[in-house]
């Protein structure tokens, strides 16, 4: 199972999300592909995860934003791998000035994120990842949103592409989606 966890605000409709089960499609994999629209609620998105997406060992999941935290928390939890696209290293901290309501990105929901919510975040934390082979941290400096280097220092020994540029969303994440398959065990090395 290749499954993606969204950011806050996003959804299984952004682009990274798609190009990736587009990929996964054109390699006649897509029975792989698992993309859950996560609740705006830390407990409510890691139960459904648990009740619906709990990955094994085996399974890779990926995580962009705020689904980078989850993805750390699933990966240490389960032993599976994980790809943190400029992950939230503390979500409880910056996402404090979102508490109130807000709207998602590609379908305009209704999100009620509140401040229990951050609490929440904070339980969902890993201080230190225990088997960094088998983490992928793609980092943009380019990054408005968070900083990199809270994402290097949370990921050490870790497989890392540090983006020269590039913005929160990475932008320019088409050419990279077969390096994430490749580190999840999909497509064979790339050479060069």
């Amino acid at each position: 199972m290749i499954l993606y966890l969204h950011g806050f605000r996003s959804s299984p409709q952004s682009a990274k999300a798609r190009q990736l089960a587009a990929r996964l499609t054109s390699l006649g994999q897509a029975k792989l592909w698992r993309c859950p629209q996560l609740p705006a609620s830390p407990r409510e998105a890691i139960d459904l995860l648990r009740a619906q997406y709990w990955p094994n060992p085996e399974d890779t999941v990926i995580g962009s934003s705020l689904g980078g935290h989850y993805a750390r928390y699933v990966a240490e939890a389960t032993g599976s791998r994980a790809v943190l696209l400029n992950p939230a290293v503390r979500p409880d901290l910056s996402l404090a000035q979102r508490v109130g309501l807000t709207t998602g990105w590609h379908d305009g929901r209704v999100i009620d994120f509140r401040r229990d919510d951050l609490i929440e975040l904070a339980k969902f934390g890993v201080e230190q990842i225990s088997r960094p082979e088998r983490y992928f941290l793609i980092a943009a400096k380019g990054d408005e949103v968070l900083d990199w280097r809270e994402m290097v220092a949370a990921f050490p020994g870790a497989k890392q592409l540090i983006l020269p540029g590039s913005d929160h969303a990475i932008a320019d994440f088409g050419p990279l989606v077969d390096r994430v398959l490749e580190f999840a065990g999909v497509i064979a090395p790339i050479r060069g």
